[in-house]
């Protein structure tokens, strides 16, 4: 597996693209039922503004956690605040389609750089984990993502 993660200041970036239209994609990154094949199951009223609990069911125990909806255009963008025991998380999901391909990027804005490698191989195995649902292939491991991708990360600092 090769990291696709670069560092732009202090944002992470990671990208995926998908044969399928930003609505199919857009689907897969917000509906409950989609987003628990790769990430987790939600529940609350999704709209900007609001707290949905998100339950990480990719994690040791599968906690629960709150994200607060910061804005949502779709279906080009998602940005979003989490929190959870190890702080604060703040996310956006951005989709541009071209020609009936959909790239998808994750940016992790991170408070400063001195995680970043811990936190790319995690991200990088969740966006595996969505490609994996869309395709009906392999769930990966986490496993084959850190410590392996750890120092490739660390050099982006």
């Amino acid at each position: 597996m090769t990291p696709t993660g670069r560092l732009f200041g202090t944002d992470l970036v990671l990208t995926r693209t998908f044969r399928a239209p930003a609505e199919d994609v857009w689907a897969s990154v917000t509906e409950p039922e989609r987003t628990a094949r790769w990430f987790g199951a939600w529940e609350g009223e999704a709209r900007p503004g609001a707290t949905i609990k998100v339950q990480l069911g990719f994690e040791d125990g599968a906690p629960w956690c709150e994200a607060q909806i910061e804005e949502c255009a779709a279906p080009t963008r998602l940005a979003l605040s989490m929190t959870d025991e190890a702080g604060s998380w703040h996310l956006e999901v951005l989709l541009t389609e071209t020609g009936g391909t959909t790239e998808l990027k994750l940016v992790h804005h991170l408070e400063n750089v001195d995680s970043v490698g811990e936190v790319g191989p995690g991200w990088e195995y969740y966006l595996d984990l969505l490609v994996a649902s869309r395709e009906g292939t392999p769930q990966p491991s986490f496993d084959d993502y850190y410590p392996a991708m750890k120092p490739y990360f660390e050099n982006l600092r």
